[in-house]
């Protein structure tokens, strides 16, 4: 299988640097509306058998462009939703996101961490390793676009790449709509191919000095 994993376009969360994971939260700003139309363009090139969104509105608006193109229905598929960020939901504090994201770093070292009221690496792992292996079921010679979210592509896309490590998941960036591409299967593993931080079709963000906790590098 070749999976495109997308994260969403922009949200109002990320403009206020926030930390936004209950379901099924804020939709797309006119910047991730943009973001998402210039999808079908810049992957003309692959050939997609399916789309695939999380449980959130904000990768159902980003897929919809792409699958509308292709002349596909998005399939909702659960346990592809943000890392919860439990008791931190909302917060934009320096404090609040070294948390979030120091404790989702953690996870190389042991499953154990639990960010404050939400998941810890076991629980995330499952979920989301478990919801891709429902969609490689379906097409396990296919190209699927899954269209999720900043922390969970990162941190599952490095757990699952062969040729990826901690140190790539600390220090690479992935903005709204960029696209990481695995290729393998559950049972033989997943090779990185592509990593593309920015966001595809070159929409980039209105201000790039704006934090975005689940998009920028962990120093």
């Amino acid at each position: 299988m070749r999976l495109l994993l997308i994260r969403h376009g922009q949200t109002i969360d990320n403009v206020h640097g926030a930390l936004g994971t209950v379901v099924p939260g804020p939709g797309l700003t006119e910047l991730g509306r943009a973001q998402a139309a210039a999808i079908p363009a810049a992957l003309a090139g692959e050939a997609i058998d399916a789309v695939v969104v999380s449980t959130m509105t904000r990768t159902q608006q980003t897929a919809a462009p792409l699958a509308a193109a292709l002349g596909l229905e998005p399939r909702i598929v659960d346990g592809l939703q943000e890392i919860d960020a439990g008791d931190l939901e909302g917060r934009s504090d320096e404090e609040a996101i070294r948390l979030y994201m120091g404790t989702i770093f953690s996870w190389w070292s042991s499953f154990e961490g639990r960010i404050p009221g939400g998941e810890n690496g076991a629980e995330f792992s499952e979920r989301y390793t478990a919801a891709i292996a429902e969609v490689y079921a379906d097409h396990p010679d296919g190209t699927v676009a899954v269209v999720s979210h900043g922390a969970a592509i990162r941190t599952w896309g490095c757990w699952s790449a062969q040729n990826l490590d901690a140190e790539f998941s600390r220090t690479h960036v992935l903005e709204n709509t960029g696209v990481v591409t695995l290729e393998g299967s559950p049972d033989d593993g997943w090779v990185a191919t592509h990593w593309e931080g920015t966001p595809v079709g070159g929409v980039a963000l209105e201000d790039a000095s704006a934090p975005d906790p689940t998009g920028e590098a962990l120093a």
